[in-house]
């Protein structure tokens, strides 16, 4: 059998595999987005009806974190400090 061939993936990207922190955000913004009320936006996220996806700031953006909520064809984002204050207005897109 021929020995294994080495591909190139391109320039590496960092990665930090330490524990992430829990950040905790103010609901009420983001159900009011999803055009929900806070309890049915808890209630949804609870139950996995919306879908959610946190990314850690790296470079320029260490110590940020971008939480972003899909409900259906809308999603929204947020960005958030490591203490849990929104930095920066909300991004509403519909898909």
């Amino acid at each position: 059998m021929p020995p294994a061939k080495r591909i190139s993936m391109g320039n590496p990207i960092p990665i930090d595999v330490n524990p992430s922190p829990d950040i905790a955000l103010d609901p009420a913004p983001v159900a009011a987005a999803l055009g929900l009320s806070t309890a049915e936006f808890l209630r949804l996220l609870e139950t996995r009806r919306i879908s959610q996806l946190c990314e850690r700031g790296t470079g320029e953006d260490a110590g940020l974190y971008r939480a972003s909520f899909y409900r259906g064809r809308r999603r929204v984002r947020v960005v958030l400090d490591h203490a849990g204050r929104q930095v920066g207005p909300l991004e509403i897109r519909d898909a």
